[in-house]
């Protein structure tokens, strides 16, 4: 049987025993997925790569940990952000940040002509637009909420943060994209 044919567990299996062609095979499997969770955290292509196959080096050599209470991939998920948000951070440390900067983004509403595809891609364009516009704290907990759909406890064990703190937030971060989207989209 070929890898590429093989089960994860047997996969991880052989990855434990340091069999660089397992390593290759669920690398391929997982990279853009990762790579995708990666970039919706620390906006920037190279970054993401780069905090992507860092994760998959420490999952290959904490794989030891891995207990299978969650699929691999949750598993791997949680490594890729945890390593993104902590880029991230540090990556706003040497970030200046004008007072009020708005993104302005040219939408162009003509609802003749487009598919009910394009419709919710262009809905999906907008509110990730206006996702960009909020505080870096809101942006990150409703990414890891909605995008990411980590629950509560999961959100409040990644930010380190209460459970009433979580709530609060992500309350406060709706409230905040609900206005956003109304002060940008108004038609």
């Amino acid at each position: 049987m070929t890898l590429t044919k093989q089960n994860i567990e047997s996969l991880l299996a052989l990855c434990q025993e340091g069999n660089r062609l397992a390593q290759l095979e669920v690398y391929n499997r997982y990279q853009h997925a990762m790579f995708n969770t990666s970039l919706r955290i620390v906006k920037d292509a190279a970054t993401a790569e780069d905090v992507m196959q860092e994760s998959f080096i420490t999952a290959f050599e904490k794989l030891s940990s891995f207990k299978g209470e969650a699929s691999f991939g949750s598993w791997l998920k949680r490594i890729v952000v945890n390593n993104s948000i902590s880029q991230y951070r540090k990556s706003q440390r040497f970030t200046s940040i004008p007072d009020h900067t708005y993104i302005e983004t040219e939408v162009d509403i003509t609802m003749e002509g487009l598919s009910e595809e394009e419709y919710a891609n262009l809905k999906v364009k907008q509110l990730l637009s206006c996702m960009d516009q909020l505080h870096d704290s809101y942006r990150e907990i409703l990414t890891l909420h909605f995008i990411e759909g980590y629950d509560y406890e999961e959100v409040c064990e990644i930010l380190k943060i209460s459970y009433a703190n979580c709530r609060t937030l992500i309350s406060r971060a709706k409230d905040s994209l609900r206005k956003k989207i109304l002060i940008n989209y108004e038609y």
